[in-house]
């Protein structure tokens, strides 16, 4: 938004001390970013801008600060909203009480359902709010051609979404294949914004293949999860962001590639960060405090989450206390621990002692009717039997805390021909049902790793294309929990002995709910005691089995369309029979 003449007059004068600044934090602690310094200061701020630090200045509000510390508002530089299962106005407000200010998201999740009207309604509805939602074009909807998807976006439709100024560029390009190989489809989009910010997603790629990935113009990766990959991404330019999400957490692996040298080529992201998980331990407030924890200096770390990610992706105005700078302030009551004490948004009040006070709630009027049943063709237990091969088979083990999944070859349990859970050796079904199209395709496979004793759960949350996901000990529990799930229009359902024990409604697409955070807080309270009920000691066991249909992070991963070993890009059968 370009700044009027008489208005940036006014800045000028008020900057100089000639007419009379709105606000005035007074004898904070300010820390820099810039010379790594921490002052004693006063903040003014006009017509939403910084405009000095330092003192003699007066302010129609003048608040005083007592010494405590002041840091820009802090950026999340790569985040999925969808995951947090609260629309984008929503978990702005969530975000607000643990400081940060903007955000930069991937509505890929909403795309792979609807297309560019779900983009559009993601753009919407974070419109007009204290709070910056900024986005990337999703550059892989469908992700993969190894699953069904509900929409498509070529470059066409990315073209409609070029010129509107809070997208910044090109989402995490997941088909790293498709770029080594040349794939025009995949060429065509990074060519169109070439002239923007180009993120990456490559996991454990490395050599000559990551330095072709890398010549395309792909800038940023989120997906490193060891030190030594994490170093040969650095070493190439990359900027490498350190994800510490609900099921992704790679802070502790990562930190000690921090230095005093490099620092710049580092910021902070949460990627997928659940509701529950927001509540409980925060955002990047609570990263900051880990990583000071871990041993990384505070500042250093601040610079991790505000001006570090704001250059990387050329805002040019946040980032930073100093003259000029939008007025995005936290103020803290401890630098080590990150403890929310207020925070400004444009200048303006927006928590005060840890609490939101102005925030306008809006209403998600695309999705105020009754949501339809998902489009899923006619489903009974039957479609769930797994006829026995009599040999090993392929069985996906889950990782705790990381997003890839390890290979294993098991000899599953079998009665009357036809494979069952074998819940003594933690080895369940699983099943991914297509809802887009009513093709009729299912998934069939098995995990090692859920915990569950008794019941299935299912959820329309299933990275990337989210069809419904299931596991489950018995077909007649997996059938009704993945019917009941339809019939909501998409949710999470956890059933036993064919009774719903608990679940959450999630009207946006499947994937979000229309619920403030309160509200959604208790509807995931009941069925995370239902689910513990069934076995699982999974901390968060929807966001868990959401990443076992994804099909871009290793080793396997299930879809629609079946078993995808990702090392080899292709579906792969159940069995692994003898040549």
């Amino acid at each position: 938004m370009l700044t009027s003449s008489e208005s940036l007059q006014n800045r000028i004068l008020a900057a100089r001390r000639e007419i009379t600044a709105d606000l005035v934090l007074k004898k904070g602690r300010v820390v820099n970013v810039f010379s790594g310094s921490i002052q004693e200061k006063d903040v003014a701020v006009y017509d939403g801008i910084i405009i000095g630090t330092g003192s003699g200045y007066k302010g129609k509000k003048e608040v005083e600060l007592e010494g405590k510390w002041v840091i820009p508002g802090l950026i999340d530089a790569h985040i999925h909203v969808e995951s947090s299962m609260l629309s984008p106005s929503n978990l702005a407000a969530a975000l607000l009480m643990h400081g940060t200010t903007a955000i930069i998201s991937d509505p890929h999740e909403i795309a792979n359902v609807m297309g560019l009207e779900g983009i559009n309604f993601m753009l919407e509805d974070s419109r007009s709010i204290p709070f910056d939602v900024y986005f990337m074009a999703p550059s892989c909807v469908p992700a993969t051609a190894l699953e069904t998807s509900g929409a498509e976006l070529g470059v066409s439709d990315l073209e409609e979404l070029y010129n509107e100024p809070r997208i910044l560029g090109l989402a995490e390009m997941m088909n790293f294949p498709g770029v080594l190989m040349g794939d025009l489809k995949v060429i065509d989009k990074i060519r169109l914004f070439q002239n923007k910010v180009l993120d990456g997603h490559c996991p454990l790629l490395s050599g000559y293949d990551l330095q072709a990935y890398i010549s395309a113009g792909i800038r940023s990766d989120h997906e490193s999860t060891v030190l030594s990959e994490g170093l040969e991404k650095v070493e190439n330019g990359m900027m490498l962001m350190i994800r510490e999400g609900t099921s992704a957490k790679n802070l502790k692996e990562l930190l000690p590639l921090v230095n005093s040298t490099n620092y710049r080529r580092f910021c902070f992201v949460s990627d997928d960060l659940h509701a529950e998980d927001l509540n409980k331990r925060g955002h990047l407030d609570f990263v900051l405090k880990k990583a000071v924890q871990l041993g990384l200096d505070p500042l250093t770390a601040v610079r991790l989450a505000t001006i570090n990610p704001s250059e990387y992706f050329g805002l040019k105005d946040r980032g930073a206390i100093a003259q000029g700078y939008i007025a995005d302030i936290v103020v803290l009551d401890d630098l080590n621990r990150f403890e929310v004490k207020s925070v400004y948004k444009n200048g303006n009040m927006v928590v005060d002692s840890g609490k939101l006070i102005s925030f306008p709630r809006k209403e998600n009027e695309l999705f105020s009717l009754k949501p339809k049943p998902l489009n899923i063709f006619h489903l009974n237990k039957e479609s769930f039997k797994i006829p026995d091969k009599g040999c090993e088979a392929r069985v996906i083990e889950i990782i705790p805390g990381q997003l890839i999944t390890r290979m294993r070859f098991e000899r599953p349990n079998s009665k009357n021909g036809f494979v069952v859970s074998d819940i003594d050796a933690d080895i369940l079904k699983l099943c991914v049902v297509e809802r887009h199209k009513a093709t009729g395709n299912i998934g069939l496979g098995l995990v090692r790793g859920f915990g569950l004793k008794r019941g299935a759960v299912a959820s329309s949350v299933a990275h990337d294309s989210h069809n419904v996901i299931a596991a489950g000990v018995t077909d007649d529990d997996i059938f009704h929990a993945v019917d009941r799930v339809r019939l909501m229009g998409g949710g999470i359902a956890a059933v036993c002995n064919s009774e719903t024990l608990a679940e959450v409604p999630l009207e946006i697409a499947g994937l979000m709910s229309c619920q403030h955070i309160e509200s959604l807080l208790k509807q995931l309270g009941t069925i995370r005691e239902a689910v513990a009920f069934l076995g699982c000691e999974i901390e968060d066991p929807f966001m868990v089995l959401s990443f076992l249909a994804l099909p871009v992070i290793p080793e396997l991963k299930l879809t629609d369309k079946g078993l995808v070993d990702v090392n080899r890009f292709e579906v792969v059968p159940l069995f692994n029979l003898p040549a």
